[in-house]
Formats: C-alpha cells, structure tokens, sequence
C-alpha cells in the first residue's frame, strides 16, 4: 500500500464521524485532506472525484443510520439501500479499481445474543461470525454487505458499535439515552470515538485491509453508562428500567445487543495506540465531557431543558 499522502473523506461535510475525521487529518504532518462533494450512490460522479484528487486514502464515513434514529430505516428503505448498499459497495468497488486503500465505518449491529454467544459469559463474536440479526431494515443492509465488502482487497471494514463521544451531540449513544424515558440495561461492546478514530487512521496508514471488530475491550451497560453520567454530568438525574418485551411495544425495529471480540483489533493495532478497556474508556470519556460541558457553560446548572427529568 502507498504512503498515506491524499485523504479524500466521504460523509466529511455533514457525517458526524466523517467531520470528526476531518480534525483529526487536519492535524498530521505531510498529509493533504479533501472532503468529497459527491455522493457514493452517484457512481461516475465519485469516479469522477477520485480521478481528479487522486487520494492515496479513501475514508467512508457515509451512511444512513436514520433521524433521530434507525427506526427511521423501517420506513424508508429504498433511500437506505442507496446509501448503505448501492453507495458504499460503488465506492469500495472504484477504489479497488485505482489501488486506493478505502476503511469503510461499518457496524457491529449485526450481531445478538445467542446460545453460543450468550449475554455475560465473555464470548463475543469473532470477525468471522455469520451476522446473526436482521431484526431491523438498518442491520439487514449492513449484513448484506460486510461479506460482499470483504471481497474487495483494497478495504477495511470496521465494524463500530454504539459510539460515544465526548459531549453531548445527538448521535452519542449517552445523548439517546439519557433522554429516553426508559431504558433495556443489556451489556454491549461499544466505541468510544476519542481513543478509536485515531486508531483508524493508524490502522489505514498501516495499510490493514478486512473486517475488525471496532469497539473498545469488554462491555458496559446501560445502567452502568447512565450511572456514570450521573456521577459526572448531573447527579440529580433519575432512569427506569424496562425490558426488552416492554421496549418492543414502543420502537418500530428490535435492536442489536452483543458483545464483539476485539482480539485481533489488539493483536494487529500499530505501536503507540492506546485503546483501554471500555469501563476505563468511559471513566476518560465523562471526564473530558465534564470539562467539555463547563466550557459550553452548561455545567454546573445550566444543561438544557431536554436532558432533565422533570420532578
């Protein structure tokens, strides 16, 4: 694979991690960025971009992952398709063409709890794991295409799960559910953006190419997270508990609750990365959110009227 000189990022104008990835090239020495202007869906519009750029580095932030949630996708599944199936495979498929080096945020929401993986015994699914749930029009299309991706060998496919920054965007995962009424507590591996994106820019700079599991070690739940918000954020703030049954009755789609092995991310990470286990990740996380929030000045008393309970 060529030096990483040309990064070209897709879902970097408006993609929450495509912008965040965006700072975070910005900032390396002896690299160019670009944000693409064209879709993925639109074929001879993207050849057209990686024709004239000529990036040694394509990073695919693009997708759709459905306002304000995957729910969404139920509802608007030719749209969804374009983007997450017709886009991103389009792309993979013209970088393969030009030997440009493509890392794909995927998902790891195509996994569930299964007898031979089963919630809290410490087994999680392997990158060579069949996808498993289907339950929702969002995980369908991303199960489709992981084992299609897979095939092209200029890609890498990191499957992110429930990812977490350190404020209090929309997209966080604490954002969703510190502001739902109730929430399932399930353990579940998840990404904290802060340690794992720069990891993905080592691991693209390394040239890795294949599927990894893209979450921090181990898993966390619900409770667990909120208790932490509650601790740094607000220690006023108040949750209830339901179950998955319960939940059912209110969300259009089932969600993904798994756990993912991350052996081979810790075995194949290039020297220097740090990535802690997800328990000390989140610890690092509320912190930075903390002071993050006392800048914005909506801490100590002023967090904005959504994310208070009312009493």
């Amino acid at each position: 694979m060529p030096e990483m000189k040309r990064v070209l990022i897709f879902g970097g104008k408006t993609g929450w991690i495509g912008q965040m990835m965006g700072e975070l090239v910005k900032k390396e020495e002896g690299i160019e960025v670009f944000i693409a202007d064209t879709r993925i869906q639109n074929r001879e519009s993207v050849a057209k971009e990686l024709d004239e750029i000529k990036p040694t580095h394509v990073l695919n932030a693009a997708g759709i992952t459905g306002r304000p949630n995957i729910d969404w996708c139920e509802d608007n599944k030719p749209a969804t398709m374009r983007t997450n199936v017709i886009g991103t495979l389009n792309l993979a498929d013209l970088c393969n063409e030009r030997g440009i080096h493509c890392t794909v945020y995927a998902t790891g929401c195509i996994f569930v709890y299964d007898e031979k993986h089963p919630e809290g015994s410490g087994i999680g699914f392997t990158e060579e794991d069949t996808p498993n749930f289907d339950g929702s029009f969002y995980s369908q299309t991303k199960g489709y295409m992981e084992p299609m991706l897979k095939e092209y060998p200029t890609c890498l496919i990191l499957r992110v799960r429930m990812p977490v920054s350190d404020d209090l965007f929309h997209r966080n995962f604490v954002t969703k559910i510190a502001k739902y009424e109730k929430v399932v507590n399930i353990p579940n591996s998840m990404t904290i953006l802060t340690e794992m994106l720069p990891a993905s820019l080592a691991m693209a700079k390394k040239g890795l190419t294949g599927v990894y599991n893209f979450t921090n070690p181990g898993v966390i739940s619900h409770n667990q997270v909120l208790d932490l918000y509650k601790k740094y954020i607000d220690p006023s703030y108040t949750y209830t508990n339901f179950t998955i049954e319960e939940q059912a009755k209110v969300i259009k789609a089932p969600r993904s609750n798994n756990e993912l092995d991350t052996t081979k991310l810790m075995r194949d990470m290039p020297e220097g990365i740090v990535i802690n286990d997800i328990h000390t990740a989140y610890e690092l996380c509320f912190q930075r959110m903390k002071e993050n929030l006392t800048k914005m000045g909506w801490l100590p008393d002023n967090m904005p009227a959504e994310f208070k309970r009312n009493k």
